[in-house]
């Protein structure tokens, strides 16, 4: 597989898991009432922690090989998208769980839902790039 192909599959992967996330995910943690915060929050990061690492592991590997590889313009497009979806999870979305483990707030969670829809913004972008490159 060639590095725009594998770029390509990850970041159609990644906005895959991105969009479930968005559409699924958080808006059902988001109506969980605020007795029931605890163990919804916990049961969904036990849940989704084994596929957030392999979507990012195979987006970060295929990043990685694209950039020492040459990339063209589009490919450029498609890591950065990749790398600010990736960044927000770091500098903001993980934090903000962090804090939302501790107790329901209903301000850290729609703070969350925001930052997820950049998140999958920015995998949309990626997708677009990648499919590009491909091309």
């Amino acid at each position: 597989m060639s590095w725009p192909d594998a770029l390509l599959a990850s970041s159609a992967l990644h906005l895959g898991f991105q969009l479930g996330v968005s559409v699924l995910a958080y808006p059902a943690l988001a109506e969980v009432t605020p007795e029931r915060w605890a163990a919804a929050h916990d049961a969904h990061s036990r849940r989704i922690v084994g596929l957030v690492v392999v979507v990012y592991a195979a987006v970060l590997l295929a990043c990685v090989g694209t950039l020492l590889a040459g990339p063209s313009g589009a490919a450029v497009l498609a890591v950065a998208g990749n790398g600010a979806a990736l960044a927000l999870t770091a500098a903001l979305a993980a934090p903000l769980h962090g804090r939302l483990g501790r107790g329901h707030d209903p301000v850290l969670v729609r703070r969350l839902l925001w930052v997820d829809r950049g998140r999958t913004a920015a995998a949309a972008i990626a997708l677009v790039g990648a499919f590009a490159a491909a091309g």
